[in-house]
């Protein structure tokens, strides 16, 4: 029973990408992104606290294991025939995520050190950072101090009003702190591949997030569609250096990107928002719900085969 129920956070992820779509298009952007990223979260939590669950159930069937665990009775699992090729599958996925997860770590150590070194040698107007190159390029690089970094080749594909829009697009990605919900994201993608087009979903609502702020910081949101779509077309043939944590205004489906802008804003009730997250609401909590189930119960069989607890 209790490998059974740690199926559930394992199986729940894949039918969340159609309700992350909805939040994304039905919600405000910033409110789209809390709901997208807190479900992600929870949902990849889950998911590992089960592969973890389910590794251990098959490891203390095997007698080195059961003798290390002082073990005294069987565990209590349904049959070796479904219990072990769960085990030896959890513990297969868990090796590959946690493999991809340090190897895409490490890229992006390397990626945002270069990318600090090269913003910190040159010398900042406030918080911009011009870099000498003809490949356009503009990002928000976190650390400290906060810096938004432009080549010299997007400044001139650009017109003084729309560099402008630009710049508010990426002083609020900085001021969001937009980094950290994309390496949650990141986090949540390799922890089940059933999240990764919610990666792409927070990553969208990322960018829709500071849009909608450089709208209203330039007071034009025709001018901020130009800018982005501008920047956008002037950045498509250039190889950024940037990590994938640090956010850009050239990311994601810019054509959908430009439309929301050219369109009235999206103002969610909070009434109907919160009808609108229940379905992905009711995922995370089932999910984390089996899982901790699972884990709690798992915990007592092995105190039952310990001799700790009563059958």
């Amino acid at each position: 029973m209790t490998a059974l129920l740690l199926l559930v956070p394992l199986l729940v992820p894949f039918a969340v990408p159609p309700q992350a779509r909805r939040c994304l298009h039905r919600l405000p952007p910033t409110a789209a992104l809390w709901t997208l990223t807190l479900a992600a979260l929870v949902l990849a939590g889950a998911s590992v606290a089960a592969l973890g669950a389910l590794v251990l159930t098959g490891l203390l069937k095997l007698p080195f294991f059961a003798g290390l665990g002082e073990l005294i009775h069987p565990l209590d699992t349904p049959s070796d025939f479904f219990v072990l090729p769960a085990a030896a599958a959890a513990t297969g996925a868990l090796t590959l995520g946690a493999l991809t997860l340090a190897r895409s770590a490490l890229r992006q150590f390397r990626a945002f050190r270069t990318a600090r070194r090269q913003a910190d040698r040159r010398p900042a107007a406030g918080d911009l950072c011009v870099i000498d190159s003809p490949h356009p390029d503009a990002y928000a690089l976190p650390g400290r101090p906060h810096r938004i970094v432009v080549t010299t080749g997007m400044l001139r594909s650009l017109g003084p009003q729309e560099r402008e829009a630009l710049f508010a697009h990426e002083r609020a990605h900085n001021a969001g702190g937009h980094h950290r919900f994309l390496v949650v994201a990141d986090l949540a993608a390799h922890c089940h591949p059933g999240l990764r087009p919610v990666r792409e979903a927070i990553g969208l609502a990322v960018e829709r997030a500071a849009d909608e702020a450089a709208a209203v910081a330039v007071g034009d949101r025709r001018l901020t569609a130009r800018a982005i779509a501008r920047a956008a077309l002037a950045a498509r043939a250039a190889r950024s250096e940037r990590p994938d944590f640090a956010p850009a205004a050239t990311t994601g489906p810019v054509p959908q990107r430009v439309a929301a802008l050219l369109a009235p804003p999206v103002r969610g009730r909070p009434r109907a928002a919160s009808w609108i997250a229940v379905p992905l609401a009711l995922c995370a909590v089932l999910s984390a719900g089996a899982s901790t189930t699972g884990v709690v119960t798992f915990h007592h069989q092995v105190e039952v085969a310990q001799g700790e607890a009563p059958r």
